[in-house]
């Protein structure tokens, strides 16, 4: 049978993944709910998210559903399991250019570089690409504010 995923979601009790898909060969849209067993606020998404959507019952249905996406959705599960509200939850995917990313931890931390990834991929140009230029050149503005670093230094560098 052929799906097409068309929205993804979470249910927190019991904890579930939620699935709109179209079945083609019927165009009609249908909802799907997927529980997620043996999960808790200590298990490894990447390993649940991958499980999920290699589970023979599931494969069909998620198999336009992308791995990173799955995973974002059963961080949501865990962070539901530890306390976390939804906002709170949905916060931490959010890039803001002022955080100090040195003062995040682990998992935070990848969940922000993960995004950067996403949004690197997203606006990435490559060679087939119909407005790729090889060689950009960029003229800045003249007034440019002076470094300590820039001005000689009497040593003689």
């Amino acid at each position: 049978m052929n799906f097409e995923a068309k929205r993804c979601g979470v249910l927190f009790s019991p904890p579930s993944i939620i699935l709109i898909y179209e079945n083609k060969s019927t165009n009609k849209l249908r909802k799907r709910i997927i529980p997620v067993r043996k999960y808790s606020k200590d298990s490894d998404y990447r390993k649940a998210a991958e499980t999920l959507k290699s589970h023979p019952r599931h494969r069909d249905y998620l198999q336009s559903v992308s791995q990173s996406q799955l995973e974002r959705l059963h961080i949501i599960l865990r962070d539901h399991m530890q306390g976390l509200s939804l906002e709170q939850s949905l916060a931490s995917f959010r890039l803001d250019p002022e955080q100090d990313l040195n003062k995040l931890g682990d998992d935070e931390l990848a969940r922000k570089k993960g995004k950067m990834d996403e949004l690197f991929e997203k606006n990435r140009k490559r060679k087939d690409d119909p407005d790729f230029v090889y060689d950009v050149e960029i003229e800045f503005s003249a007034n440019q504010e002076k470094c300590s670093w820039d001005e000689e230094s009497d040593d003689g560098f």
